[in-house]
């Protein structure tokens, strides 16, 4: 399900190890990007959500760690969404790729397909995007044309990657009681293979 990295992602050193990854959440995860939360907020929003919904711990970590492409652009200097679509997903998961399986990454790679599929085929899922979803949307091409979701459907992995957009649009409550970043790290350690 992997989209092909672009650009920066292709030379980019992978992630030297969990500590590198951790300490993104920790040191960038205060910035809101595009939404009324912060990113380390949505990140553990997310993480809890695929818990309650009894989603294997692969996929709990994606949830967790579906947006750190765009920690890697602020840590490279951007302040906040660019005009043109940055593939946060393919650079996060390529990104991850030296520590986590497919089991991790591939739903992360595939997560703004995913949304591109729902509001091509589900009625009210674009009425139900955030503001920053909905102007991501756009420059990520819009809803899916019958083509295209013929082919996300095609993909073995694409139901995971559906499962965590579905986090994603509801990981954005203001003040929500949730797991902390410190309780995750023994899931990710368990599973990271780096």
């Amino acid at each position: 399900m992997t989209e092909r990295p672009t650009g920066n992602e292709m030379s980019e050193p992978p992630a030297a190890s969990l500590d590198e990854v951790l300490g993104l959440y920790r040191t960038l995860g205060t910035h809101r990007y595009d939404e009324v939360v912060t990113q380390l907020d949505h990140a553990l929003q997310c993480a809890a959500l695929a818990r309650r919904d009894g989603a294997d711990d692969e996929l709990v970590a994606a949830a967790l760690l579906h947006d750190v492409g765009h920690l890697l652009h602020l840590r490279d200097g951007a302040d906040g969404p660019a005009a043109a679509d940055l593939h946060h997903e393919a650079r996060g998961s390529a990104w991850l790729a030296s520590l986590f399986g497919p089991g991790v990454t591939e739903p992360i790679a595939g997560h703004v397909r995913a949304k591109r599929y729902l509001v091509a085929v589900e009625p009210g899922v674009l009425e139900g995007l955030s503001a920053g979803s909905t102007a991501s949307l756009a420059r990520q091409g819009g809803a899916m044309d019958p083509d295209e979701v013929a082919a996300f459907v095609a993909e073995p992995e694409h139901d995971r990657a559906v499962r965590l957009r579905r986090w994603d649009d509801a990981g954005k409550v203001e003040g929500l009681d949730v797991p902390t970043l410190d309780e995750h790290a023994a899931l990710l350690r368990s599973l990271a293979t780096g």
